[in-house]
């Protein structure tokens, strides 16, 4: 018998190796190579007839120039959702795999259900269910008043079968529930380990390449808030889309963290209700639900998610420390950069935090990954220590270096429209994004330094 040939994948950014060492020389973690089992040659299949990335037929092996390539728009499918298509970058591409993930309870399901029962009026769709019975399934759309007529359903965990299945059915959109419930008869592992989700999502993206069908796997999200599985699983999909919100939270964000046919870090917004997930249209106007007076340390400031601008409220607390070590807690910001802003305060604002806790909260449950935040919560700080509130018809947006310069953002002219459409009056902004001519009724006020900023309130 032919020896069993074996490889070592590290789970936390996919490299493989030959043998096991401690550490993994790509991301320098260690203890993270997990042996697997490597899926022996088929009959009658060979590296020569699939070609390289394994997939066969549809692939041309002839060399062309780069100026001959066809450039017409790749057609794509909408889901019914707008938010969700906004994400994908314009909607489904066919032919293309992408990955929802996200914490026990989101939405990943019913997003995904309710997806296909609506394009199941139209189109070819197979629904393949891992974790749930079919009952489970039904009772669930028929508490979501869905039109159930024409979704096919299989409840399956035999990737073999799955793939048989959809030979015959020809789906022009296959989704998979879960990715970690899947299983190849000849991949010895359990399902859920690194070598059975990495070789069936191989498997379906192969049948999602040659078929030109959508493939949507379900992800599962481990507590760290990573996709379960091995890294390598987010370099074999088109799209990696992550649902987030907790259980009692009543909106939840879809947020794209790699597209290769759109923009990434876009933002969708969805309201959880008893019929489902529903689209918001509008994010600024949820995250905007302010109290009629207003009270020091909130302010409005100016996020860019993807493809729009979004105004959320951030909220700092700045109190007297019991403690030798003073705390700083950010929530949906990075805790290292509030401590670098409060450093910079000191320097360069003429104002001590030293001694002080400080709390800071975004507003909504919104995570700000951008720079364009740190004025916004440099001012906040600075109404909180101060106790004095801030105007409430006042938005900020700018980043702050270390020397306390306000730096340029990006789109800085689609922000300052955003926020007079919202009706705000005033605007403190980097000087190198100060509009020629300022949105009527507004008045933006340009700042070079924080020491400026300062004096502007």
């Amino acid at each position: 018998m032919a020896k069993a040939k074996s490889a070592f994948v590290c789970t936390e950014c996919g490299a493989e190796y030959r043998k096991w060492q401690g550490q993994c020389s790509s991301c320098n973690e260690w203890n993270t190579l997990t042996e697997i089992r490597l899926a022996s040659a088929r009959p009658g299949g060979s590296a020569s007839s699939t070609g390289r990335g394994g997939y066969a037929g549809d692939l041309s092996r002839d060399v062309v120039d780069l100026s001959n390539v066809d450039l017409s728009e790749v057609p794509r499918l909408s889901s019914t959702f707008a938010e969700f298509d906004r994400v994908l970058g314009g909607g489904l591409v066919p032919g293309s795999a992408v990955l929802l993930g996200g914490n026990p309870g989101a939405g990943k399901s019913t997003l995904l259900l309710q997806t296909a029962c609506k394009l199941a009026q139209q189109r070819r769709i197979l629904y393949v269910t891992g974790e749930e019975s079919l009952s489970q399934v039904a009772m669930r759309a028929h508490r979501l008043q869905l039109p159930t007529h024409g979704l096919k359903m299989l409840a399956e965990t035999s990737v073999e079968t799955i793939l048989a299945v959809a030979e015959r059915e020809k789906p022009e959109i296959l989704v998979i529930d879960s990715i970690q419930t899947m299983h190849l008869e000849d991949i010895s592992s359990a399902p859920g380990g690194v070598a059975q989700v990495r070789e069936s999502a191989a498997a379906l993206t192969r049948f999602a390449k040659q078929s030109n069908t959508v493939l949507l796997l379900v992800g599962h999200v481990t507590k760290d808030g990573t996709l379960a599985g091995p890294k390598v699983l987010e370099h074999m999909i088109d799209a990696s889309l992550l649902l987030e919100g907790g259980a009692d939270s009543r909106f939840r964000t879809l947020r794209g963290q790699k597209n290769r046919f759109g923009a990434v870090n876009e933002l969708g917004v969805f309201a959880m209700l008893e019929q489902g997930l529903k689209e918001v249209k509008n994010p600024s106007a949820i995250f905007l639900s302010r109290q009629e007076e207003q009270a020091p340390g909130s302010l409005v400031m100016v996020v860019w998610e993807g493809t729009r601008p979004i105004l959320v409220e951030v909220q700092a607390l700045v109190d007297e420390s019991a403690l030798g070590n003073p705390r700083r807690v950010a929530v949906g910001l990075d805790q290292n950069r509030l401590a670098m802003l409060l450093a910079v305060l000191n320097r360069h604002g003429g104002l001590f935090t030293g001694d002080q806790d400080v709390f800071l909260n975004v507003v909504g449950g919104v995570k700000v990954l951008e720079t364009s935040a740190d004025l916004a919560v440099l001012l906040a700080v600075v109404s909180s220590l101060q106790n004095r509130a801030l105007p409430k018809e006042l938005v900020v947006f700018g980043e702050v270096g270390l020397s306390g310069e306000i730096r340029p953002v990006p789109s800085g002219q689609e922000r300052i429209s955003e926020a007079a459409k919202h009706g705000f009056l005033r605007a403190i902004v980097p000087r190198a994004n100060a509009p020629k001519k300022a949105p009527a009724g507004m008045e933006v006020i340009a700042v070079d330094k924080l020491s400026d900023a300062l004096e502007a309130l």
